[in-house]
């Protein structure tokens, strides 16, 4: 081989040189193609086989390694606790979103502690705070060791004395969780008269997600006012084949959705629930206005079948490209960043969440999710504790943000791509309700009659004005209003 491409070489020069000369006959020039081609396809032909053979190398190399690996490298231990002298059980019960999921195996692995086993069980949310509900305020022993709570929790279970306060261990283990870490006005928002009743776990709001390229082809931006969104969803249609609907701005498919909503729209129009002496205010003209506008948004976007779509399906129908935008819960957001659960990663994009009036507030309240501790555990309270620092410590909340809002600065580096509209949400927001356990019950009684207004049974005025005369009866039995 080595003999005939040097003879080709030599044949191929002075046919070169003859033909600088003079013009080469044709049967030559046929010939010298025909042999560089044959030897072109020889010298790739060599290269393969040498390709071929560097990849069974590589392969007797791997499977050599294998056989002589006689012990597995030491596996880290995820949970920092001694064992314990006698069997123990924690219970934890909460409600279930991606950041929540991370958290409950998180919990999980201290169950790999000799005699430590913790048990996660995670429901609906309003199915979640029933059950605590239930369970701390009949006044026994607590079934439940660690109960996720959120803002409204910190008044409603604090309130009662129905949760422990954590002042002494917080201040124990400050420095080995480095829990400054957490900013002084996440933990302002689980203290209550000076006791702090719940470990910072998760951070939320509202921001918008919306597909871009379908906004894009239609001319459209994210919505900046709740006006933009009725324009959106007349744009792409109500009735439109192509979408379960155009778009939405809460889960109104159950009660206490609309009361959420409701409470942000109003405060982004300027109202409040309560007075200072806990009269409520919440159907003056700020709240008509707020829930008039609640009403029109749902003409135009949901229609009275959009009603019985829940929070759950409206993520999914983001995920699987049945509707092209919403204003939703940011602890949503991480599964549109997952390849996993959507084909529309690209396409998929974050807006902060909308004002009621061009220069006003974003209708976003501030949230926090809590690990709360019940006054009436049987277990050891500061065991308790090291098990929910152990899942929210900083190496965890750094991975828990890619599931969601973390609640540690350091963590907020490894957020997704939702989260700079989620933190203008913040910024920019209402706040969060007031700490005062009368709301609790204008949460209750709003959550009554507000969705009569959805179905076209009351007007706004007199389900604000029902709501409050409902409240001012159950806040007068209770004290709150003398």
């Amino acid at each position: 081989m080595k003999k005939l491409s040097v003879l080709l070489v030599v044949v191929m020069l002075a046919t070169l040189f003859a033909a600088c000369a003079a013009p080469a006959p044709q049967v030559v020039e046929k010939v010298i193609t025909q042999e560089v081609e044959k030897v072109v396809t020889q010298q790739v032909e060599v290269e393969k086989v040498v390709t071929q053979q560097v990849e069974v190398e590589k392969v007797v190399t791997q499977e050599v390694e294998k056989v002589v690996t006689s012990t597995p490298e030491p596996v880290e231990v995820a949970c920092k606790i001694d064992p314990q002298e006698k069997p123990t059980v924690i219970n934890m019960i909460g409600w279930s979103f991606p950041i929540t999921d991370f958290y409950a195996a998180e919990l999980e692995k201290c169950s790999k502690v000799k005699n430590l086993t913790v048990n996660t069980q995670l429901l609906s949310g309003a199915d979640a705070q029933e059950q605590v509900q239930l369970a701390l305020s009949a006044g026994g022993d607590s079934p439940y060791d660690i109960v996720h709570g959120a803002n409204n929790q910190v008044t409603a279970w604090g309130g009662p004395g129905w949760l422990l306060p954590l002042n002494d261990l917080i201040e124990k283990y400050r420095d080995e969780y480095n829990l400054d870490d957490i900013p002084q006005t996440v933990w302002d928002g689980v203290t209550l008269d000076g006791k702090i009743y719940g470990v910072p776990m998760v951070g939320n709001t509202f921001n918008v997600i919306y597909r871009k390229d379908v906004f894009d082809k239609l001319g459209i931006k994210p919505p900046e006012t709740y006006d933009d969104a009725i324009a959106i969803c007349k744009t792409i249609g109500l009735d439109n084949p192509d979408w379960d609907m155009p778009f939405s701005i809460a889960d109104l498919s159950y009660a206490r959705g609309w009361e959420v909503e409701f409470f942000q729209v109003l405060r982004a129009f300027g109202g409040d629930y309560l007075d200072k002496d806990n009269q409520p205010i919440f159907n003056n003209e700020a709240g008509v206005k707020a829930l008039e506008k609640m009403v029109e948004v749902v003409n135009a976007c949901y229609g009275k079948s959009g009603l019985s779509i829940s929070l759950n399906d409206q993520e999914i129908a983001l995920e699987k490209g049945t509707m092209p935008g919403a204003k939703m819960w940011a602890s949503r957001a991480a599964n549109m960043s997952d390849p996993k659960r959507t084909d529309l990663v690209d396409v998929l994009a974050y807006a902060p969440a909308p004002k009621t009036v061009p220069g006003g507030p974003r209708a976003a309240s501030a949230w926090n999710d809590y690990y709360m501790i019940p006054a009436k555990t049987t277990k050891d309270p500061e065991l308790i504790f090291r098990i929910i620092m152990e899942a929210g410590d900083e190496a965890s909340q750094k991975v828990a943000a890619s599931y969601g809002m973390p609640t540690r600065n350091s963590a907020m580096a490894f957020g997704g791509p939702y989260l700079p509209a989620a933190n203008q949400s913040i910024a920019e927001g209402i706040g969060i309700y007031d700490k005062n356990r009368a709301v609790s019950i204008a949460v209750a009684k709003l959550s009554e009659f507000l969705p009569l207004t959805g179905t076209g049974d009351m007007t706004p005025q007199a389900a604000l004005d029902a709501a409050a005369k409902a409240y001012v009866e159950e806040a007068t039995a209770q004290g709150f209003i003398k």
